[in-house]
């Protein structure tokens, strides 16, 4: 029996019995890319949070005792020694020695320099010699004068008896009234030699360049073999030896806002507190209110005294001061202490001439306008815009604002 003839739908492809591809891996990765994006869009919007070192404020009592003192105005200043010279000479002339260094302690009167004198030494030899000369020619007038005395004082007494004439006798006065103009030129004459003997000594001891005052060297300006003239010369003509200080006559010059100056008076007393020294405070007061102002600084210079001078302290340092209200009568009941908010110097930001605080509030920052009232030392005190207890960012980032998410560095 033959086999049945095959047909066209034996040849027809039976796709069922083929494997299909699964479409869910796309499904995946559009999920995947999704979240990927997701995630990136929480990153870019998320609230970034700054990482801040922080401060508590604080309520302290500013001294609670009868007759305490409060501070009227802050101001800055520089000390300055009211007794500074530069040391000069005379006469223009070489240095030929300079016996001082920085630094040196000098007593008034003492030399501390010498200039070159050898022609001033000749021309005193000289004047020596002239006025040795002078004296010689007096004493050879004076016996002569003696004689001349005697001899018409003898005639005087023989005219009338011995008939000695009348010429004889007027040539005799003549020659005595002679001796004697001579005698009294020839003194003058040796008295101008002793001037001038004088001058040249005079000239040579300015050659001598000595302290005016007691004090300390602080700059040597020459060195020998230069010229030095008390005017300046130009070219490498020196005007001054060294500048001498005396320490003892320290004081502070402070310029002063003129819509501040009413709370100044002298004798008004002061704390002072070195810039190299932040930590201690030296007592002072107010000398004296320079009577002008300046008109563009609009500032009037107030000079504060120490009260006792420290060695530590140099001229040109940096300085702050402090006027206080002065002390008031004691009284019966002591006044209550005066309390005030203090915060860390590092947590004010100055804006535009304006005091700013960041203060962290339920986790964010929160900008204060505040008002200062003094700063001491790392300390500031705040008279307005924040509260004990409050809490202030120190050293503010620049890129903090309004509303940023802050977390406290541990």
């Amino acid at each position: 029996m033959s086999s049945p003839k095959p047909s066209l739908e034996a040849l027809r492809i039976d796709r069922t019995a083929l494997p299909q591809r699964s479409s869910n891996r796309w499904w995946w990765l559009i999920l995947l890319a999704l979240v990927c994006a997701g995630v990136a869009v929480w990153w870019v919007t998320k609230d970034p949070t700054l990482v801040v070192k922080t401060a508590t404020v604080k309520l302290q009592a500013s001294g609670g005792s009868t007759g305490s003192s409060r501070t009227l105005l802050n101001a800055s200043g520089y000390v300055v020694a009211r007794r500074e010279a530069t040391v000069s000479s005379k006469l223009t002339g070489k240095v030929i020695e300079v016996n001082v260094e920085e630094g040196k302690k000098v007593q008034a009167g003492e030399i501390i320099a010498k200039l070159d004198a050898s022609n001033v030494e000749t021309s005193l030899r000289l004047a020596e010699a002239q006025a040795e000369a002078a004296k010689l020619a007096l004493a050879e007038i004076e016996p002569n004068l003696a004689y001349a005395q005697a001899e018409f004082k003898r005639l005087s007494s023989l005219a009338p008896t011995s008939g000695v004439s009348q010429t004889e006798l007027g040539k005799m006065e003549a020659e005595l009234k002679s001796f004697q103009a001579k005698l009294v030129r020839q003194s003058a004459e040796v008295t101008v030699a002793q001037r001038t003997v004088d001058t040249w000594k005079q000239q040579l001891d300015d050659n001598l360049i000595r302290a005016p005052f007691t004090g300390i060297v602080t700059t040597k300006n020459s060195q020998p073999g230069e010229m030095i003239s008390p005017m300046s010369a130009g070219g490498f003509t020196r005007t001054g030896i060294c500048t001498l200080v005396d320490m003892s006559s320290l004081e502070i010059e402070v310029d002063v806002s003129e819509s501040y100056i009413n709370r100044v008076q002298p004798g008004q007393p002061v704390a002072a507190t070195l810039d190299a020294y932040p930590e201690e405070k030296f007592p002072a007061k107010v000398i004296a209110i320079i009577p002008t102002a300046d008109r563009q600084k609009a500032t009037v210079k107030v000079r504060v005294g120490f009260e006792r001078i420290d060695p530590r302290m140099l001229p040109q340092m940096g300085v702050k001061v402090a006027f206080q209200a002065p002390e008031a009568a004691p009284s019966d009941a002591p006044a209550p202490a005066a309390r005030m908010l203090t915060i860390p110097k590092s947590a004010v930001q100055q804006v535009g001439g304006k005091a700013l605080a960041w203060v962290l509030l339920n986790g964010k920052a929160e900008r204060r306008a505040i008002t200062i009232g003094s700063t001491m030392g790392e300390e500031s005190t705040v008279s307005a815009g924040l509260s004990q207890g409050e809490i202030v960012v120190l050293n503010p980032p620049a890129e903090l604002t309004e509303g940023t998410k802050l977390s406290v560095a541990k």
